[in-house]
């Protein structure tokens, strides 16, 4: 752009790159608006849960309401997009097909009967303000990633697809294993084990994980730069030690028989072939003989 003046070279630049400023309020008032609402339907229901379900769906709202203040319209902004509809609607459906119905959480049960009637108001900034927060965080790799506002599809956005492709494998197949698994009385008394499950106890886990780099990869390439890693990490912790594997593993341990030995021989996050679980040698006890050998179930997941 040499030989154009400096006020019109910054004009030109405008033109393609959105403010910060603006991609960011934009995504803010999404958030907000959002959770207010969602807590506000909370409190006729009278069920918290509901939150989980739109937890999703805010992420796509965002990933829109960026566009529509940018009119970004290149082949990477709408794919940025699809993405995160896609990946947004799917989740969304199918924790409303799992949860709807089946009353509160026991996580929101337990905080209500602990503050009663001051649980509206505690609600709305322990749970409603600050998933809210984490999804704002969370959401820069696809607000931002909209600012530049005429993205090609190039090779950084295609190595960002194919990262996502495969993590929505791994949740969405992972997922419908399971709930397959679930459907079938005979499991009742089981672990799921099997196919992506044996491979790593949190496949959909991991899946969201692996989405989220791969949105992270296609909107550093579009006007988030670096920052669009920061959402993907954040979820990655939340993922890992937070409010997904950990958390689930130390329940399960304690209230499933046989899951302690699921998670010897079973990698925690990363898929991995499965482990040969260490063999315990009993003691000897002169009166084995005479009793029948006992085998314990272990319980769904």
């Amino acid at each position: 752009m040499a030989g154009i003046p400096p006020n019109r070279r910054r004009h030109a630049y405008s033109r393609f790159v959105a403010d910060v400023g603006t991609v960011l309020i934009a995504a803010l008032v999404t958030v907000a608006c959002l959770m207010l609402a969602t807590w506000a339907v909370s409190l006729v229901r009278r069920d918290a849960s509901i939150v989980d379900i739109v937890w999703g769906l805010g992420f796509v709202l965002v990933a829109w309401a960026a566009k529509f203040v940018t009119g970004a319209s290149g082949a990477g902004n709408w794919l940025l997009v699809a993405m995160v509809t896609v990946w947004g609607l799917r989740l969304a459906t199918y924790l409303a097909k799992r949860n709807l119905g089946k009353g509160e959480d026991f996580r929101y049960r337990a905080m209500r009967r602990k503050h009663g009637d001051r649980f509206a108001i505690v609600s709305l900034y322990t749970v409603f303000a600050l998933q809210g927060a984490l999804m704002f965080v969370v959401s820069i790799p696809i607000s931002m990633g909209q600012r530049d506002t005429s993205a090609g599809a190039g090779f950084t956005a295609l190595l960002g697809f194919l990262v996502w492709a495969v993590g929505l494998y791994f949740e969405a197949v992972g997922d419908a294993q399971l709930a397959r698994f679930k459907r079938n009385p005979r499991n009742a008394d089981q672990i799921m084990d099997q196919g992506l499950w044996a491979l790593t106890r949190h496949p959909n886990y991991f899946g969201d994980a692996l989405v989220w780099w791969g949105l992270a990869i296609v909107g550093s390439g579009q006007g988030a730069g670096a920052w669009a890693f920061l959402g993907a990490a954040v979820m990655t912790v939340l993922l890992v030690r937070v409010s997904g594997a950990a958390m689930l593993d130390r329940l399960l341990a304690k209230r499933k028989p046989g899951y302690a030995e699921y998670m010897a021989r079973t990698s925690g996050f990363i898929p991995m072939p499965r482990r040969s679980a260490p063999v315990r040698t009993p003691r000897r006890d002169p009166q084995a003989r005479s009793r029948p050998a006992r085998h314990e179930s272990p319980a769904e997941r």
